[in-house]
C-alpha cells in the first residue's frame, strides 16, 4: 500500500450501494446536496469522493451517518434525465478515508487520504486468489445467477486486492458485510474474509438446493398419491363400490358412542353402520341405512334440562304472561310442589279445552318456560293417518320417524313441555285411526316404552311433560280422554278482557307498529267499547285484531303530519272501527209474551239464545224451525207433552193442541243448535204464548226438562253466566243439581247475577213469567 496522498474533493453520499476501486458503473443523483457536489467536481478535477449511508432511509446524512472509508472516484460521463435526476456514470479509483469535513452547508466537501494499490502478490497470494477463483466457480454453479462471462472476465484479473473487490461486488451479502471488505487495507486479510463469506454462501446455495429437491420429492409423492386416490375412486366407480366410506363410518361411530343411547339402541346403531359399510354406495338400502343411523344420533337419549322447581318464580312468570286463569295456574304449581318433593314424577297429561282465543297455546308455553324446559308444538288438525304419528316403517321409500319422534329430536332434550295442539280435530279414514295411535303416547304407564314404526327401538317419553289442546271435548274418542287431566278454560269477563287489553294486547300492538305510548293512548272507556261493541267472544283475538287496527289508523295520522299524538275514548271510537258491529246488552227491552231468553254453550264459550212461540188456529201442528238438532227437537216435544199434561194447573185450554198451530223458532237459522238445556226455555215461552203472560225481559234460563217438569242438570254453566253477564240479564235460572258449579263463576259475575237455583218448571214459571200481583 502506498504512502497516502492527502487531498480535499466533494462528497457524494451512497444509499443501499457501495462502488469499489476499479469498479465502474451508472450513479442516479437527485438529492440536492449531491447534485452539487457532482456540479462541483465537474468544475474542478472530476473526483468525487463515494461513502455509503449507514442508514439508507435518512434523507440529509450528518457526519456520523456516513462510514469513514470510501471510494475515490472519478466522473466519466453525467446526463440529466427529464425527471430532473442526474445520471453519473463514475469509476472507482482509490480507496479513502475521511480526515475531516471542510464544508456541510450546502455541499459536502471532505479532507480524504487516498491509498493507491502498488502490490506484488506472494505465493501466498497467488494461492488464495486460486482458492477464491475455485470457489467462485463453484458458487457460480450452484447460484446460476452470475453468467459464464462474469467468471471469465474475474479470471484473467492479476491483483490480488482488485480480484477481492471484483468477487465481493457479486456476492448477495449485506451493505455492512461489504463496507467491511472496503475497509479492509490489508490484501491478505481482504482475500481470506471474502474466502469465508463466498464459502458461507455456497453452503446456504447447498441447503437451499437439498430442500428444493427435498420439496420437489415431496410433491411429486402428493401427486404420485393424488393420481393413484383418483384412479382407485374411478375403480371403485366402475365396480360399484363404497366410495370413501373410510372416514364416514368412523366418524359415524363417534357420533353414535357420543349419543348416550341405552346399550341396546347402540347395539342396533353398530350393527347398522356395520352393513352400511358393506353395502356398496350405488345400492338403494345405503341411502335407507344411513338416514336411519343418523335419526338414531340425532335423537336426544340423555340430554335434559334442569328444572327449576320455583314455585314463586314460576307464579310470577305465569302471573305477568297471563291473566286469570287460576285453575291452570294452580295445577302447573302443584305439579312443580310435588316433583320438587320427590324429585320423580311422571309427567302429566294435561288437555286444556276451551273456546278460541283464550290463550291455551301462549299457556302452555309460559309453562315450559315457568318450568326452564324446551317448548315443542305439534299441530294435530286434521291429521288423519297413523303413519303420522307412528311413523313409516324402513320397507317404504322415503319413510320417516312420526310427529313425536321429530317432535323430540326437534326439542332436543328428554324432557320438552310437548304441545299437542288442537287434539280434537283429529279424524280417521282408511290409513287408520292416529287418535288410537295417541293412546300410547299419553299414557303414563306404557309412554316409556313408546314404539314409532321407522325407529323400530323403544323410545322414552315418561319425562314428556304433554299438554294438549282442544276446543270441543265431544270429538275427542272417549278412551283418549280418558287418559288426559281436562282443564276448563272458560271465556273471559268484560274485566279480565279489559285488564288483558291493557297489559298484554296493546303493549304488544303498539310495540308491533312502531309506535310509543305517547303517539297512542286508549281510554279504558274505549277499551269497554272494544269488547261491547265491536267483539263478541270468549276469548281476545277479535279484540287484539280490532286493536291492531286502531293502531295501523293512529300510526297513518302520526306519519302523516295530521297529529303527533292519537288519543282514543268511546266517543270517537268510530272514526277508526266504523259503526259498531254488535249491540251490546242482547237483554229484550221490554217484557214480551212467547219470547224467553235461554243460555247456551256453543265452542267459541257462552251466548243467549231466544225462542219464539208463536200461536195460531189451525189443526194442531207443532213446526219447529231454526236449524235445530235432534235432541234439541226432542227436548221442544218433551216440553210440549208436559204442558199438555198440565193444563187445568196452568189454567190452559185443554183443547188447545187441537185448535191452534204451535211454531217455536229460535232466531239465527244459519247456525246449527243442538242441546238438551233449552228444554225449560222451551216450556217457558210455550206457557207464555199459551196464557198470554210476558216473560221477564231480564232473566235467563237453562235446565233441560223431563216429562214430569223435572229439570235436571247441565253443563257448560261458567260460560253460559258470562254470556248472561255480558248479556246485560240480571237474574239466571239454573238446575239445583248445578249448585256444586256456581263456585267456577268469577266472583265479579257472581256479584251482579242473581242465580236461582230450580228443581221443577213450576219453580221456573213463578220466576220467569210476570204475574199480576194479588
Amino acid at each position: 500500500m502506498a504512502n497516502p496522498k492527502e487531498i480535499i474533493v466533494p462528497l457524494l453520499p451512497l444509499r443501499g450501494l457501495l462502488v469499489y476501486p476499479t469498479m465502474v458503473l451508472h450513479l442516479d443523483v437527485g438529492r440536492d446536496k449531491s447534485v452539487q457536489a457532482l456540479e462541483r467536481a465537474m468544475v474542478e478535477e472530476h473526483l468525487v469522493f463515494l461513502v455509503t449511508q449507514k442508514d439508507m432511509s435518512v434523507d440529509e446524512p450528518a457526519e456520523e451517518d456516513l462510514y469513514r472509508i470510501g471510494t475515490l472516484a472519478k466522473i466519466k460521463q453525467m446526463l440529466k434525465l427529464p425527471n430532473g435526476t442526474i445520471r453519473v456514470l463514475v469509476e472507482g479509483l482509490n480507496r479513502a478515508k475521511i480526515i475531516s469535513f471542510a464544508d456541510q452547508e450546502q455541499v459536502y466537501v471532505v479532507n480524504i487520504e487516498s491509498y493507491s494499490e502498488e502490490y506484488e502478490p506472494d505465493l501466498e497470494d497467488k494461492a488464495l486468489m486460486r482458492t477464491l477463483l475455485d470457489y467462485f466457480g463453484q458458487y457460480i454453479k450452484l447460484s446460476k445467477k452470475v453468467s459464464a462471462e462474469t467468471f471469465s472476465s474475474v479470471a484473467d484479473i492479476e491483483e490480488p486486492g482488485r480480484l477481492a473487490d471484483l468477487v465481493t461486488s457479486h456476492l448477495p451479502i449485506k451493505v455492512s458485510e461489504k463496507q467491511s471488505i472496503l475497509e479492509l487495507f490489508d490484501i491478505k486479510e481482504r482475500l481470506n474474509r471474502v474466502i469465508s463469506y463466498i464459502q458461507n454462501e455456497k453452503e446456504v446455495l447447498q441447503l437451499e438446493k437439498k430442500i428444493g429437491q427435498r420439496v420437489k420429492k415431496s410433491m411429486e409423492r402428493t401427486q404420485k398419491e393424488y393420481y393413484l386416490r383418483e384412479q382407485m375412486k374411478a375403480i371403485q366407480k366402475e365396480l360399484g363400490d363404497k366410495e370413501g366410506k373410510t372416514g364416514e363410518i368412523a366418524t359415524l361411530k363417534e357420533k353414535i358412542e357420543a349419543a348416550g343411547m341405552p346399550e341396546h339402541v347402540e347395539q342396533t346403531a353398530l350393527k347398522e353402520l356395520d352393513r352400511y359399510e358393506k353395502i356398496p354406495a350405488s345400492s338403494a338400502e345405503s341411502s335407507v341405512i344411513r338416514n336411519y343411523i343418523e335419526w338414531l344420533i340425532s335423537l336426544p337419549w340423555t340430554n335434559a334440562t334442569e328444572d327449576i322447581l320455583d314455585i314463586h318464580r314460576a307464579e310470577k312468570i305465569l302471573n305477568d304472561e297471563h291473566y286469570g286463569l287460576e285453575k291452570v295456574k294452580e295445577r302447573v304449581l302443584e305439579y312443580l310442589a310435588v316433583q320438587q318433593l320427590t324429585n320423580s314424577l311422571k309427567g302429566p297429561i294435561l288437555c286444556l279445552a276451551g273456546p278460541p282465543g283464550v290463550g291455551k297455546t301462549s299457556l302452555a308455553r309460559s309453562i315450559a318456560t315457568s318450568m326452564n324446559r324446551h317448548f315443542v308444538r305439534m299441530s294435530l288438525g286434521g291429521v288423519r293417518d297413523e303413519s303420522e304419528i307412528r311413523g313409516h316403517r324402513r320397507t317404504y321409500v322415503g319413510a320417516m320417524p312420526g310427529r313425536i319422534i321429530q317432535g323430540m329430536k326437534k326439542a332436543g332434550t328428554i324432557n320438552p313441555v310437548f304441545l299437542l295442539d288442537e287434539i280434537d280435530k283429529m279424524s280417521s279414514d282408511f290409513r287408520g285411526d292416529p287418535s288410537a295411535a295417541m293412546l300410547e303416547v299419553l299414557d303414563p304407564e306404557q309412554n316409556h316404552n313408546f314404539s314409532d314404526h321407522y325407529i323400530e327401538e323403544t323410545y322414552d317419553l315418561s319425562k314428556v311433560m304433554f299438554i294438549a289442546t282442544a276446543n270441543n271435548l265431544a270429538t275427542i274418542p272417549g278412551p283418549l280422554r280418558d287418559r288426559m287431566e281436562i282443564i276448563h278454560i272458560a271465556g273471559y269477563t268484560e274485566l279480565e278482557k279489559l285488564e288483558i287489553a291493557k297489559g298484554h294486547l296493546f303493549p304488544r300492538q303498539l310495540k308491533g307498529h312502531g309506535l310509543q305510548k305517547s303517539h297512542l293512548q286508549l281510554r279504558d272507556d274505549a277499551f269497554m267499547a272494544l269488547i261491547r261493541l265491536y267483539t263478541r267472544e270468549a276469548g281476545v283475538r277479535s279484540l287484539e285484531r280490532e286493536i291492531a287496527s286502531i293502531c295501523r289508523k293512529a300510526a297513518k295520522i302520526i306519519v302523516s303530519g295530521e297529529r303527533k299524538r292519537v288519543v282514543v275514548t268511546e266517543k270517537n271510537i268510530e272514526e277508526f272501527l266504523g259503526k259498531p258491529k254488535f249491540r251490546y246488552g242482547q237483554a229484550e227491552l221490554e217484557d214480551q209474551v212467547g219470547v224467553a231468553t235461554g243460555l247456551a254453550y256453543t265452542t267459541v264459550g257462552g251466548d243467549t239464545l231466544f225462542i219464539e212461540v208463536s200461536v195460531t188456529p189451525g189443526k194442531g201442528k207443532l213446526v219447529l224451525t231454526g236449524k235445530l238438532g235432534d235432541v234439541m227437537k226432542e227436548s221442544a216435544q218433551a216440553a210440549f207433552s208436559y204442558i199438555r199434561s198440565r193444563t187445568k194447573e196452568l189454567n190452559i185450554d185443554e183443547s188447545f193442541h187441537e185448535k191452534n198451530d204451535i211454531h217455536i223458532h229460535v232466531p239465527e237459522g244459519a247456525v246449527p243448535k243442538d242441546g238438551p238445556s233449552a228444554g225449560i226455555t222451551i216450556a217457558t215461552a210455550l206457557v207464555s204464548a199459551l196464557t198470554n203472560v210476558p216473560v221477564r225481559k231480564e232473566v235467563g234460563m237453562t235446565g233441560e226438562i223431563t216429562l214430569r217438569g223435572r229439570v235436571l242438570p247441565i253443563g257448560g254453566l261458567k260460560e253460559k253466566s258470562l254470556s248472561a253477564h255480558r248479556a246485560g240479564l240480571t237474574k239466571i235460572l239454573i238446575p239445583k243439581d248445578n249448585e256444586k258449579d256456581i263456585e267456577d263463576i268469577p266472583e265479579s259475575v257472581r256479584n251482579d247475577l242473581t242465580i236461582v237455583l230450580v228443581s221443577h218448571l213450576d219453580e221456573v214459571l213463578k220466576h220467569a213469567l210476570v204475574r199480576e200481583s194479588k
